[in-house]
């Protein structure tokens, strides 16, 4: 679903340059679930940003859904963006003026869905995601938790190929951060849709099945383990 090969990536300001990536090379299957874990100034936020497309890199490639990025001008970039990549953030994102609904609804509306089709399709993720009772509110009247819930339903809307999830819990407490952690495990089997979940959390990152952690622009460790969590009931409880 993903590949990085042989990735770097500078920086200049014209006159010196800043190597923040190098030579980065991982792959991730469809369907996984991935943490890119690294400290500040690890370099996590720029690779990120590249396999995004919001950057192009230095050197290397990047493959998704066997598709070369890397090679694409900015109008196709938009468009792959827009039927093939998810976003989650840590901040939410999330436009007040619009009900939660309308918020899921968005990236359908730049894809031209009919309304009827939109709205059925928002509400049934409202569903999967514990909130379906929020759909008519506005997000200043939801908790945090309650507002990455729709940040994650917007970012399954168009059946993305990969969703990047950018500190997906930094804004939450513990209990919180638990709940949203096992509402990404659970539409990630359910679904099948593969999640990179950039993290600085080793206890978030231990929740994925394989870890790719950098240092200092380095890939330092690639590990694969086991999901060890079950689905408890309860499962989708608001906060």
């Amino acid at each position: 679903m993903l590949r990085v090969e042989q990735l770097s990536h500078s920086f200049t300001n014209g006159i010196e340059t800043t190597a923040v990536l190098h030579q980065i090379s991982f792959q991730v299957q469809k369907g996984e679930m991935i943490a890119l874990l690294g400290s500040s100034g690890s370099g996590k936020s720029t690779l990120l940003n590249l396999m995004a497309g919001l950057m192009k890199p230095t050197e290397g490639d990047i493959f998704i859904a066997g598709q070369n990025i890397v090679k694409m001008n900015e109008n196709q970039l938009a468009e792959f963006r827009r039927s093939h990549i998810g976003f989650i953030f840590q901040a939410y994102e999330l436009i007040a003026n619009l009900t939660v609904r309308e918020n899921v609804e968005l990236p359908l509306v730049f894809q031209s869905v009919h309304p009827a089709a939109r709205k059925k399709k928002a509400l049934a993720l409202l569903e999967q995601v514990g909130i379906p009772e929020k759909a008519e509110m506005f997000t200043s009247q939801l908790s945090g938790g309650q507002q990455q819930r729709v940040s994650i339903a917007r970012s399954l809307i168009t059946e993305p190929s990969v969703i990047f999830a950018d500190e997906p819990t930094g804004n939450l407490d513990t209990k919180t951060e638990e709940e949203i952690i096992m509402i990404l495990q659970q539409l990630n089997k359910t679904m099948d849709t593969t999640f990179i979940v950039v993290t600085h959390e080793q206890e978030v990152a231990a929740r994925t099945e394989k870890i790719v952690t950098l240092r200092d622009g380095y890939l330092v460790t690639e590990q694969d383990q086991k999901r060890k969590q079950t689905h408890a009931g309860g499962l989708f409880h608001e906060n």
